[in-house]
């Protein structure tokens, strides 16, 4: 965050640079303080930028050989000519957080779950790439490769300059990792986050993975911020109080003295990538209650150490401030008469 005193909310995939905020954190899709903040300046997917956090260290991993450095990153992908391109792809105006929720008729419904079902299926493929040597381009290469076959587009592609198909955050990245030359080791933690456009609708979803002999501490990590997410969407239903979710993933993580990131938060989503509600992760006193057929995300990210995010001076990786782990898990949900349906579901 950027200061105690003026935190704000990044978008854990929105696209944002600046956001004019009170005391609030930045969206991983928008950020709060005015409910209809306002992205200034274009963000690199959900990061925010400048003073953005201390981000003169960011590139500068002290003496530990498992801190993360950029490695060489490949040349964007191209997309078949007759894939429906989400409007911000090639757009003069930078995306910004769409002011009214995603709520959806009967077709939008049915939109929703085939983007939503597409997108878990390569997330699930995605995780069985996971092993030591494979670079997260190669991830990249493979992710975008699946979604064209299927006649989508990876919505992460040429969203305010974010130059690939997928997002990777290894070990300390927090969020928005760029999938470049690096291989994964063994004993690294990977969150992979899948977005596909599909018919005209966005789903949306990650998961951490773990690669090769991962230790207890790093598997403990990774697990709970998995029971987050559930615990979360086990609560909601219409009329339920938005900052319930925030509390829920706190009292969770607050149990194994995990932190939970203040500047990424989850997002309504659906014809638009980036919509209200902003969704809190930490215990917070926003307003607004959720309504019958809407759509977001929750996306809770955990650490074992600072919650502090630094940006690289790509302007989109988001890694903890001290090198500590973080994890997190994503789910696009549908509010039902029932409670809520996971549009994302996947099963690893």
């Amino acid at each position: 965050m950027a200061t105690s005193s003026s935190p704000r909310l990044l978008s854990s995939f929105l696209g944002d640079r600046l956001l004019s905020v009170s005391a609030r954190p930045l969206l991983r899709g928008a950020a709060p303080g005015s409910r209809r903040a306002a992205y200034q300046a274009t963000r690199t997917l959900c990061n925010l930028v400048d003073v953005l956090f201390n981000r003169g260290q960011s590139d500068k991993p002290e003496d530990n050989p498992r801190r993360l450095r950029p490695g060489k990153v490949s040349p964007r992908l191209s997309v078949p000519k007759h894939i429906q391109r989400p409007p911000y792809v090639n757009a003069r105006q930078r995306p910004g957080l769409h002011n009214g929720p995603e709520i959806h008729d009967e077709r939008g419904i049915e939109c929703m779950r085939a983007s939503g079902k597409l997108a878990a299926q390569v997330l699930k493929f995605a995780g069985t790439l996971v092993e030591p040597g494979i670079t997260t381009d190669e991830i990249d290469k493979a992710v975008h490769q699946m979604i064209v076959d299927n006649g989508a587009y990876p919505s992460p592609l040429g969203y305010c300059g974010f130059p690939k198909s997928v997002c990777t955050s290894v070990n300390e990245c927090i969020c928005h990792g760029i999938p470049d030359s690096r291989p994964l080791e063994d004993g690294d933690i990977i969150n992979i986050d899948v977005t596909v456009y599909l018919n005209g609708y966005h789903g949306d979803t990650s998961a951490t993975f773990l690669c090769g002999n991962v230790d207890d501490k790093a598997k403990k990590l990774v697990q709970v911020t998995r029971e987050c997410l559930d615990k979360a969407i086990s609560i909601c239903a219409p009329g339920v109080e938005i900052k319930r979710i925030g509390r829920t993933i706190q009292d969770h993580a607050d149990k194994f003295k995990f932190g939970v990131v203040r500047q990424f938060v989850g997002h309504g989503v659906g014809q638009v990538f980036h919509a209200e509600p902003v969704v809190l992760h930490f215990r917070n006193n926003e307003w607004g209650r959720m309504t019958l057929n809407q759509t977001f995300t929750i996306e809770p990210m955990l650490t074992v150490g600072s919650v502090n995010p630094v940006i690289w001076s790509d302007d989109w990786t988001a890694v903890t401030e001290d090198g500590s782990l973080s994890a997190q898990f994503e789910h696009t949900i549908l509010i039902t008469e029932d409670g809520a349906e996971i549009l994302t579901q996947y099963y690893i």
